[in-house]
């Protein structure tokens, strides 16, 4: 869990800094810690990995998510900054797209970073709304709620 964690740190501070203040990538990177994926894979949550050469040694390179929060589908992506651009995030979002369709799926919704939000509108995704993220208490970010529809 330590390296996942350290590829989501390494997302929000390669790519954040265009969208958000210090304070608020500050925020949000400081509340990635390895214990959170165990925490939402015991809730169900399911995740994929992609893993590759970075800096001559093996890392992960960035990672995906479906899960289901009371009846609506819902996915993340992250990559780092290295690795983003590549279509690494898209091969990732495929396949959290096709666990969501497995598990009956007929769309799904996320709450989008603003760095993230070309990145979700390019894989189908269209804005339903504007509002903040709570990173945590005391700390939020603006973000995009998104939604996709999916094929029958």
């Amino acid at each position: 869990m330590t390296e996942i964690a350290e590829g989501h740190r390494d997302s929000i501070r390669a790519i954040g800094p265009r969208y958000y203040d210090e304070a608020v990538v500050d925020a949000w990177a400081g509340g990635v810690r390895p214990e959170i994926y165990l925490k939402a894979m015991a809730r169900g949550e399911e995740f994929f990995v992609a893993v590759g050469r970075f800096d001559d040694d093996c890392k992960v390179l960035g990672f995906s998510t479906h899960r289901i929060d009371d009846g609506t589908h819902g996915t993340a992506v992250y990559v780092r900054g290295a690795a983003a651009r590549r279509g690494v995030g898209t091969a990732l979002f495929r396949t959290a797209e096709a666990a969501a369709v497995a598990a009956g799926a007929s769309s799904i919704e996320i709450a989008s970073s603003l760095a993230a939000t070309d990145f979700w509108t390019a894989n189908g995704f269209e804005e339903t709304g504007r509002g903040e993220q709570r990173l945590r208490p005391g700390a939020t970010m603006p973000c995009v709620f998104m939604k996709k529809t999916l094929a029958a």
